[in-house]
């Protein structure tokens, strides 16, 4: 195969796995961690890593209420970073969010009130859950802030989600909200593309 061809997809679907789980990327050193909610150890863990290694001097968890942990999200995350050893003032408070936008919107409120100057962020998320976090904080955060993404891939993942009903579900799920959620951003995404160029 010539350097010019492109290498045959080995399942009709792979396409989807593009599309929903993002590439992995080195993590480069950044000035916060965010953890869009959830009710999983392993994202919280992973910043928590992260930050000992000094890849970012903040962690910034986000969530409110969630029934299944019968407490906010933040707190259950906020609760592993601490007894992993990351100091309280290292750990931001965002604890009303409902869904992503939320995440993202109230993240990038806290980020602004304690006047912290963010160009590179860090999101610890489900591998699953990637993309669609990713285009969520690119929406509502200025142009000017790069994103790195790492991912949980102790679930579903980019690579068995289509061994069984239920990847297969959570990843058509995710494909369907991507699709419905950035289509009214893209407008504005071209325009500021067009301006940088």
């Amino acid at each position: 195969m010539s350097n010019n061809e492109t290498a045959p997809l080995k399942y009709p679907f792979d396409c989807l796995t593009d599309f929903v789980f993002v590439p992995e990327e080195e993590i480069l050193p950044s000035d916060i961690i965010l953890i869009p909610g959830g009710s999983h150890t392993i994202p919280m863990t992973i910043a928590s890593e992260y930050y000992h290694k000094g890849l970012a001097p903040y962690l910034l968890p986000s969530g409110g209420y969630n029934s299944k942990i019968r407490k906010s999200e933040w707190s259950f995350l906020r609760d592993i970073a601490l007894t992993l050893g990351v100091p309280e003032d290292r750990i931001l408070k965002e604890d009303q969010a409902k869904n992503t936008f939320d995440n993202a919107r109230n993240s990038l409120k806290v980020i602004m009130e304690r006047k912290l100057e963010v160009k590179r962020a860090i999101i610890v998320c489900k591998a699953y859950f990637s993309r669609r976090a990713l285009m969520t904080y690119q929406a509502i955060f200025p142009p000017s802030v790069t994103f790195l993404v790492k991912q949980d891939e102790s679930t579903i993942n980019k690579h068995n989600w289509y061994y069984d009903e239920a990847g297969i579900k959570t990843v058509m799920t995710e494909a369907e909200k991507i699709a419905k959620y950035f289509g009214r951003h893209i407008p504005r995404w071209v325009k500021q593309g067009r301006q940088s160029e």
